[in-house]
């Protein structure tokens, strides 16, 4: 039974989304202040978390980021806080997706259980993330494919490691740019289309089988992770 850590400080909210998961076949705990959480974390090891931004104690964005620094476990933000820049701060930050109050509970749960499914596909030890015959080490800056390493410029690198880091989600270039780039970037977007050409030459040796960088048209781009029958 897949587990969900609910931090959400509103009593009357977790108890909907317990009712809601617990209904779709999940085990949940729920914390309800910033400062049990990360603790609450580590005992319980969850499948994935559903964080609040605005908790009492450590807020939303400090529990992600003490997360992350320790785990690659699935996290969805879930909080009023509807600006864009708020989501790509999120999202930015580690995040896997995003979710503003108020929500439909059946939504969160086909929203998590389709994080869920792509959460499998990507073997992590050690901060490497391993893609069939690619392997992207994110703290040593280094990806290897098939044994050899590729040498890919900083910013193809930071590129190629946010897409991974969020496999199967779709991402525009506006999006990417922010993220990226930084949002006070003030050059075209065309160095978006410009990076992925070049890591899409990169990992040409990358079985497609495996994966692949993909274009959505009229939507943006996606790192496409293949799941093993």
């Amino acid at each position: 039974m897949k587990h969900i850590l609910v931090i959400e400080d509103e009593l009357a909210i977790s108890q909907v989304l317990k009712a809601y998961l617990t209904k779709a076949g999940f085990n949940v705990t729920q914390v309800f202040d910033g400062n049990e959480a990360i603790d609450v974390f580590a005992k319980s090891n969850p499948s994935l978390v559903l964080l609040d931004v605005m908790l009492p104690g450590i807020d939303g964005w400090s529990i992600l980021k003490q997360i992350r620094e320790k785990s690659s476990c699935p996290v969805i933000m879930l909080t009023a806080l509807g600006d864009v820049n708020y989501r790509l701060s999120g999202l930015n930050d580690g995040a896997d997706d995003y979710i503003t109050k108020p929500f439909v509970g059946d939504e969160v749960v086909a929203r998590i259980q389709a994080v869920l499914r792509r959460a499998p596909y990507v073997s992590e030890e050690n901060g490497i993330k391993q893609f069939g015959s690619l392997k992207i080490d994110v703290k040593g800056h280094v990806v290897m494919l098939n044994g050899v390493e590729i040498d890919l410029t900083p910013r193809d690198l930071s590129l190629l490691v946010f897409l991974a880091e969020r496999p199967n989600r779709t991402f525009t270039r506006d999006e990417l740019i922010d993220c990226v780039w930084g949002m006070d970037y003030d050059g075209s977007d065309r160095a978006v289309d410009l990076s992925i050409k070049r890591l899409r030459k990169s990992l040409q040796n990358w079985p497609v089988t495996e994966g692949e960088i993909k274009t959505l048209r009229g939507l943006g781009y996606q790192f496409c992770v293949h799941e093993k029958k």
